[in-house]
């Protein structure tokens, strides 16, 4: 399934590949990479538990990806001991790794789509005339279940982070 004009990058409509993600399902499985001294995977069993933040951007090498990344990073940092918090892209982990040690990203682990891009497709955040992804936020309780969802319907803009923020305190 895609969903034509679903979102617009400097204002030309693009497809999302996959359905959207919707309030009060149980969240899709993914797995995604990171690199801590080698590949290493993140799947949506590990963030059972704990309520968790997922920040889906296109690239950490853009600004407004970058900026979304660290106002997270940032306004995550007193409740990181109580939640789970992830950016997503088809970054490659090396890159992200870089990234995160660069910008001093402590509070956000970081996963990589790039292996099947099943994150994107199950998700619905992958676009398909750029192969990248979207800007989006999603938001689960403890037990996976979505209780906030947030596709930015124009790719350079920010996401609504104190819907997200508000989201996640009620779900802790």
């Amino acid at each position: 399934m895609s969903r034509s004009g679903a979102i617009t990058f400097k204002g030309t409509p693009l497809t999302l590949a996959g359905e959207a993600v919707k309030v009060g399902q149980v969240a899709p499985d993914f797995k995604v990479f990171y690199f801590e001294g080698g590949l290493k995977p993140i799947t949506l069993s590990d963030l059972k538990g704990k309520p968790s933040l997922i920040s889906v951007v296109p690239s950490l090498d853009t600004a407004v990806c970058a900026m979304q990344t660290k106002k997270f990073n940032d306004q995550l940092a007193a409740m990181s001991d109580k939640i789970n918090s992830l950016t997503i892209s088809l970054d490659l982990p090396f890159a992200m790794n870089r990234f995160c040690g660069a910008e001093s990203i402590k509070n956000m682990r970081v996963g990589s789509d790039y292996q099947d891009r099943n994150f994107g497709l199950n998700w619905g955040t992958l676009i398909e005339e750029l192969k990248i992804m979207s800007r989006a936020v999603f938001v689960l309780d403890a037990n996976g279940k979505v209780v906030h969802t947030e596709y930015v319907s124009e790719v350079i803009n920010e996401p609504d982070y104190e819907a997200a923020l508000q989201a996640l305190r009620s779900a802790m």
